[in-house]
């Protein structure tokens, strides 16, 4: 199986679970990876080029490279986020080729197929992964997407931006000093 056979968005979206008996779980497990609670300077996004559809192997795998990067490079000083969710189910009428294979299918009756796996929709511009971290790690963040957005199966755009910070949380990150 190809990802070429489910990359294009042809259909509505197929979500519908009752229906569907036994469909695997998403390979993605996680969506949040890093120090959710520290203040970052950049934000680099990772944005889809093409309106396609990601399967969840893909997604993972993904976030598996992407993370690889930053966790050797900055150990825990950054925030990532997976933003994509594989709600379509992917079904497959299996069919069985060469001799006697007449005997064990059907053909196209009753061809529902089962399920094989889970995918998610992206449009164009939507952000699949972001990563935020300080303003000296901008060139780890990018060469983590980058090599994150070779297992998608589209190309992909990475857009950095500036975290601007309220007054509030800069005054809470400078230290107060104290009179004896």
């Amino acid at each position: 199986m190809h990802a070429r056979n489910y990359r294009h968005v042809k259909n509505r979206a197929y979500t519908r679970k009752d229906y569907a008996r036994g469909f695997p779980p998403p390979k993605i497990v996680k969506f949040t990876m890093g120090d959710t609670k520290a203040q970052f300077e950049i934000e680099a996004q990772l944005l889809a080029t093409a309106r396609v559809q990601i399967r969840h192997s893909a997604l993972e795998a993904a976030r598996v490279a992407t993370n690889r990067i930053l966790m050797g490079k900055l150990i825990n000083d950054y925030y990532m986020t997976v933003h994509t969710y594989p709600h379509i189910i992917l079904r497959e009428n299996k069919m069985i080729f060469g001799a006697h294979a007449d005997r064990l299918q059907q053909g196209m009756r009753r061809s529902f197929g089962t399920a094989v796996g889970t995918a998610a929709k992206v449009e164009v511009g939507q952000p699949i992964i972001t990563v935020r971290a300080k303003a000296a790690a901008l060139e780890t963040a990018k060469e983590s997407l980058r090599r994150g957005s070779a297992k998608l199966p589209m190309p992909c755009k990475i857009v950095i931006t500036k975290i601007q910070q309220t007054p509030s949380q800069t005054e809470q990150a400078q230290p107060e000093s104290e009179s004896i």
